[in-house]
């Protein structure tokens, strides 16, 4: 174990013997202890494999003062979150490990013309319709992130791999993803507040030469985690609207929040900034929605929910929980080809 790994893994959540208990489990009640390590996962069935760094249980501030250069009125006001242990994959998630899925050959695969969902959807694991063209966009495949992919996907492709290895795979929270990228730092980036050093850390719209490239060739983060900044924007798991952290009680400290999603297309969190985005964009608090833009191009009707015409700079990866929280405990993408864009009242 490295060095700078385990200096903060006796804080994480494995503390006492046999037990730990984890933030936000209910009162009283231990959960099982985990070896909560860095570990390699690879797919059964296949030479492909992950790393996955853990992230200690604890306390931080999301969101950004409105003195930080580049602050974003969706940014504030800051919220004071506590969260539980979890690993997170060390770099994006690759076509290596997406063609895995929408290429198995055992799961149902709808057609194009497959406007109403299939009998038992989403219960059924599904894999994508064909791409509309080259699902690379003409951007390298081989060791390099997946990208153009829609939210209800990158949904589908966790449920598929949590299958494939019996752990329980998904994409972060809005909270988890930030707190992983500070990493302990409460500065615009995690190596400080001047944006002079970004290309040390990440692929950006001054070095990408607009492309994508190979995952994990930037500096890691204080805890090990490769293109936090940049490469590929990064999909979580929450619905976005501008006033989120508005909505949170003032002054008071909240629990693994998320606003999980619906069966509404649009509009979910985009995090980290990728290859055509400026600094400012790639901050550990900016943060984005998803809008119908994203498949303007899409001639279909009704539009996919698989690929993105217009949206090769978002791709994700994804987080384990040591012990999932209730409210996302099974939890399914609930958009189909029949759902509306936003809720629409």
């Amino acid at each position: 174990m490295k060095a700078g790994i385990s200096c903060w893994f006796a804080a994480s959540a494995l503390i006492a013997g046999s037990v730990a208990v984890l933030p936000g489990s209910p009162a009283g009640r231990a959960a099982p202890a985990v070896e909560h390590a860095t570990y390699k996962e690879t797919i059964p069935g296949s030479n492909v494999s992950f790393d996955m760094v853990p992230i200690p249980a604890g306390t931080f501030t999301m969101g950004s003062p409105e003195s930080e250069a580049g602050h974003e009125k969706d940014e504030s006001p800051p919220v004071k979150v506590q969260l539980a242990a979890f690993w997170m994959e060390k770099c994006e998630t690759t076509w290596d490990m997406y063609d895995l899925y929408w290429k198995d050959e055992n799961l149902q695969k709808p057609t194009k013309q497959d406007a109403i969902p299939h009998q038992g959807y989403p219960d059924i694991l599904t894999r994508p319709t064909e791409p509309y063209s080259d699902e690379t966009f003409g951007h390298a495949r081989e060791g390099h992130p997946v990208l153009a992919i829609t939210h209800h996907a990158a949904m589908e492709f966790c449920r598929w791999l949590s299958k494939k290895t019996g752990k329980v795979y998904r994409l972060p929270t809005e909270a988890e993803w930030e707190y992983a990228c500070r990493a302990g730092t409460t500065t615009a980036y995690y190596f400080g507040d001047d944006p002079k050093d970004l290309a040390d850390h990440a692929w950006f719209a001054t070095n990408s030469s607009e492309t994508v490239h190979p995952i994990g060739t930037k500096k890691p983060n204080p805890w090990g985690l490769h293109d936090m900044y940049g490469n590929v924007a990064e999909w979580c798991l929450d619905h976005y609207k501008p006033d989120d952290y508005a909505k949170y009680p003032a002054g008071q400290l909240v629990i693994r929040p998320v606003r999980k999603p619906t069966e509404f297309r649009y509009s979910h969190v985009i995090r980290g900034g990728g290859w055509p985005d400026e600094p400012a964009r790639c901050r550990s608090a900016a943060r984005r929605g998803s809008d119908h833009s994203f498949l303007k191009r899409d001639p279909q009707r009704p539009q996919g929910i698989w690929w993105m015409t217009d949206a090769d700079f978002v791709g994700f990866r994804v987080v384990r929980p040591v012990e999932e929280q209730p409210d996302l405990k099974d939890l399914k993408p609930l958009v189909t080809f029949n759902s509306r864009n936003y809720d629409e009242k």
